[in-house]
């Protein structure tokens, strides 16, 4: 599967579900399962090369302050969510996770405190393999992309988020005694 047919399938999943990233999910386990089983382990594979580019350290602290906090599992469940959102807004999180303080519901969430998380958006391929052909997806035998955490930051330390990501912190970090 092409990144481009990835992102639609994604897009069209996005299109029906209000903007609820647990009915993106369940819509696009749908619209894959009516793929050819190849297809499905094509779009696996181009998760996980999504979710390996996508591991980064500023990306993490980011997911952090948003959600007030996020262990590997928070972490992996926030770009399950990302995903959600589409190509543009996943890309630009990727190439720059300050922009994430641009996004509406980010913006509200530093007050509602709402956390953002979509589980279910990591398990598609395997739902939809299993919807389809009432088998397991096929085991991928190329190991994932070791993620490059040599630049990790403490997370909880205010001035490095400040540093950082800036346009985050001034959302949800307290502004410095003066």
């Amino acid at each position: 599967m092409r990144t481009e047919e990835f992102w639609q399938l994604i897009d069209s999943a996005r299109a029906g579900a209000g903007g609820e990233p647990d009915a993106v999910a369940v819509r696009a386990v749908a619209l894959l399962a009516e793929r050819e089983p190849a297809e499905i382990v094509g779009y696996a594979q181009h998760q996980q090369r999504v979710l390996a580019a996508s591991h980064k350290v500023d990306l993490w602290g980011a997911a952090y302050l948003i959600n007030g906090g996020a262990s590997d599992d928070g972490f992996e469940h926030f770009r399950g969510w990302l995903m959600t959102q589409g190509r543009a807004v996943f890309a630009k999180a990727v190439a720059d996770p300050d922009s994430l303080a641009e996004l509406p519901q980010v913006r509200a969430a530093a007050l509602s405190g709402e956390e953002f998380e979509c589980a279910d958006m990591l398990s598609v391929p395997w739902e939809a393999y299993r919807k389809a052909t009432a088998a397991e997806l096929p085991a991928d035998r190329a190991p994932a992309a070791e993620p490059d955490l040599h630049d990790f930051w403490d997370f909880d330390d205010e001035d490095a988020a400040r540093r950082r990501l800036p346009r985050l912190a001034a959302l949800f970090v307290e502004p410095p005694e003066e």
